[in-house]
């Protein structure tokens, strides 16, 4: 609800990773959201971040001949970097290797022993280094070689570990999970995820290994510091540091959780989903209100791998084809959930089609006429007939169905409501035909004209999470005051004020080239 603070997360993003289109997508998708809830009135918590402990990391730096501190400080700042490239608002990054975020997953850890939620054990079992993750025997998928595999999709062998370890009593939760799960039904989305954690959930959970003596790259257990943390528990946790935990009184901590929401890859689903309500709530805290897994994405039809070099770079399609056409793209293209298929001629075609063609159209058909036939300011409407009113009332009561698709993580269909009234607009302008009515009925045409440009910014104005750097030069080319941008200017409170003067149209989405076929 408008005023009401938001607080929405990335997942935090493994430091042997170098950022990819999956990256860029998870954190564009909250960056959409941040920026709608800003211009809607609410006060916003954006974060993101790197996941930089674990026995991954430190094989790494030992292959790479650094120290683990070297390389998780000089992979981080690649993510940081493309928060900052890609144009994203977040209002912290967080990385696992603060001193804020240790003191936090700490007292978290003690919060849970002191419940006896934690004893110590002895763990054998299959653990994939490449997941961070222990999996039951039952799991494995049996590879071409013979070699057990984990069920991931990764492709990551498994290997059988034997060790002292602290277990956090996940057995106990099981049915404790399936109460909240059933009071809270939109916890989890899309649906089809929510039936898959349900039903793992129903099959019954072991408890959990949440520490590793095998190795030292991690944050120490509390009174016992040859233990490290479990990747999972570590990671997990940087949700609540960010917001001042394990100070819960304090303002950050008290307003913004729970969050509203984690938007994460569908493969870490489950240790969000399972893992993380369970510890919140055996520590005595609210778990947050929603988790949405999103899909993969694909490239021309083949899975993206390292082996077959076609990893997408976010940077390559923001030279190509821009900030605001990849943003409008992986947005619009495939509804958030499902997995996608990226095309380089299936980015051309809905760049050009919705925006070359559609918005951009629009606005610099109308903004030219504006310019040669009202003297380069705002015309002044005369009185208006059903068409008119139709029109404008379409554009500035677009918020509320806005505001249902967005609760709902449903961009595509956002837009496709955004669109529809560009459609109609296209449909008004060729009917009017206000090119003609300057030399038949001028004050008709000025009306016509005065119509569609408080419909483009009405447009321009919920547009600006999607395709922030077009939809502001548009505003900017309809003389919109920066500070008369919010959602709450809407309607006839925002409305264009007749006789404003206006800077000459210029294209704010250019056509893009259809690529050879190859």
């Amino acid at each position: 609800m408008a005023g009401e603070p938001y607080y929405i997360t990335t997942p935090i993003y493994y430091v042997n990773d170098v950022p990819h289109i999956g990256h860029a997508y998870t954190t564009l998708a909250c960056d959409t959201l941040a920026r709608f809830m800003r211009l809607d009135g609410r006060e916003v918590f954006f974060l993101t971040g790197t996941d930089e402990h674990g026995q991954k990391v430190e094989q790494a730096a030992k292959a790479a001949g650094v120290a683990p501190q070297d390389m998780a400080d000089r992979n981080s700042e690649r993510f940081r970097a493309l928060a900052c490239d890609m144009g994203y608002t977040n209002d912290d990054f967080i990385r696992t290797t603060e001193e804020r975020h240790a003191r936090a997953v700490q007292h978290l850890w003690r919060e849970l022993a002191e419940r006896g939620e934690i004893y110590l054990g002895k763990y054998a079992g299959w653990y994939s280094v490449r997941d961070e993750a222990f999996f039951a025997e039952k799991e494995l998928i049996k590879g071409p070689n013979g070699k057990l595999l984990a069920p991931t999709g990764t492709g990551a062998e498994v290997e059988w570990v034997e060790e002292p370890s602290y277990f956090f009593q996940l057995s106990a939760w099981g049915d404790r999970l399936l109460a909240f799960y059933d009071a809270n039904p939109d916890f989890i989305a899309p649906d089809s995820r929510r039936n898959e954690v349900v039903s793992f959930v129903r099959g019954g959970l072991q408890d959990l290994s949440i520490s590793r003596t095998t190795f030292t790259w991690g944050v120490p257990v509390p009174g016992d510091p040859a233990h490290v943390m479990y990747v999972w528990i570590d990671a997990l946790t940087n949700y609540l540091t960010a917001v001042g935990y394990p100070d819960r009184e304090n303002k950050t901590f008290s307003k913004f959780w729970p969050a509203n929401l984690h938007l994460v890859g569908k493969d870490i689903l489950r240790f969000h989903a399972v893992y993380w309500p369970a510890f919140l709530m055996g520590a005595g805290l609210a778990p947050p209100k929603r988790i949405f897994a999103h899909g993969w994405w694909t490239i021309e039809g083949q899975k993206i791998s390292k082996s077959l070099g076609n990893a997408i770079d976010p940077y390559e399609l923001v030279e190509k084809y821009g900030r605001d056409q990849m943003r409008y793209f992986l947005l619009r293209e495939v509804p958030f959930g499902n997995d996608g298929d990226f095309s380089r001629a299936a980015m051309v075609q809905r760049v050009n089609g919705d925006l070359a063609n559609g918005i951009g159209n629009l606005a610099q058909r109308t903004l030219t006429l504006i310019q040669k036939n009202c003297g380069a300011a705002v015309p002044d409407p005369g009185a208006m007939i059903d068409d008119d009113r139709a029109l404008i009332e379409g554009a500035a009561g677009l918020l509320p169905g806005l505001c249902d698709h967005m609760s709902r993580q449903e961009f595509h269909k956002a837009l496709q409501v955004i669109l529809a009234v560009v459609g109609e607009a296209d449909s008004y302008i060729d009917a009017n035909a206000p090119w003609a009515l300057g030399k038949t009925d001028p004050a008709r045409m000025a009306t016509v004209l005065y119509v569609l440009a408080e419909t483009i910014r009405n447009v321009a104005i919920v547009l600006q999470p999607f395709t922030p750097d077009a939809a502001a030069k548009i505003l900017d080319q309809l003389a919109v005051a920066t500070d008369s941008r919010a959602f709450a200017n809407l309607g006839e409170k925002g409305a264009l004020v007749p006789g404003t003067s206006l800077p000459a149209p210029r294209g704010v989405f250019p056509r893009l080239e259809a690529e050879p076929a190859v």
